[in-house]
C-alpha cells in the first residue's frame, strides 16, 4: 500500500505544480475576465459550432446547474446565442455570437502564447520528449477507463 501512497502523491504534486504553472487557480484565465470553466465552455461551443447543453455537460463532466449559470453569464455578456434547433423546436442550439468567437480566438491566442513562452526556454528535443510524455499519459488515462473511475468518484 506504501508504493500506491507515493503515486497517488506524486500525481498530486505534479497537478498541483501544472495548475500553479498555469496559473489556473486565478479567478481570471490569462489576465481575462474569464474563469477557466468559462473559458472551456466557450471552447467547447466553438469546437462544436451548434451544441446543446447536454453535449457540454457530457464533454466537461460539469455540473448541469452550474452549467446554467455559467451560460446566463455567457448570454448577458453577449458571447453566445440561443436559438431552437430547425429540426426539432426542443432542442437548444448553442453557439458563439460575433463577440463570443472574437473573446475565443483572444483566449485561444493567449493560451497559445502562454504555452509557447513556457516551452520556449526548454530546448527542442526535451519538447518533443515533453508532449510525447503528455501523450503517453494520456493514452494510460483513457485506456484504463478515467472516465468511468471519475463518474462513480
Amino acid at each position: 500500500m506504501g508504493d500506491k501512497l507515493k503515486i497517488v502523491d506524486e500525481i498530486r504534486s505534479f497537478n498541483r505544480y501544472y495548475t500553479k504553472l498555469l496559473g489556473l487557480l486565478n479567478n481570471q484565465l490569462l489576465n481575462s475576465k474569464y474563469s477557466l470553466t468559462e473559458a472551456r465552455i466557450l471552447y467547447e461551443i466553438h469546437a462544436g459550432e451548434k451544441v446543446t447543453a447536454t453535449q457540454i455537460i457530457s464533454e466537461l463532466g460539469i455540473d448541469k446547474g452550474q452549467l446554467s449559470k455559467i451560460m446566463r453569464n455567457l448570454e448577458k455578456y453577449g458571447l453566445i446565442t440561443r436559438k431552437a434547433s430547425e429540426t426539432d423546436g426542443r432542442v437548444i442550439l448553442i453557439s458563439l455570437s460575433p463577440s463570443g468567437k472574437k473573446v475565443y480566438n483572444e483566449l485561444d491566442a493567449a493560451s497559445n502564447q502562454q504555452i509557447n513562452d513556457m516551452i520556449s526556454v526548454i530546448p527542442e528535443g526535451n519538447q518533443k520528449q515533453l508532449t510525447a510524455c503528455m501523450q503517453e499519459i494520456k493514452m494510460i488515462l483513457i485506456n484504463s477507463s478515467t472516465d468511468d473511475v471519475r463518474k462513480r468518484s
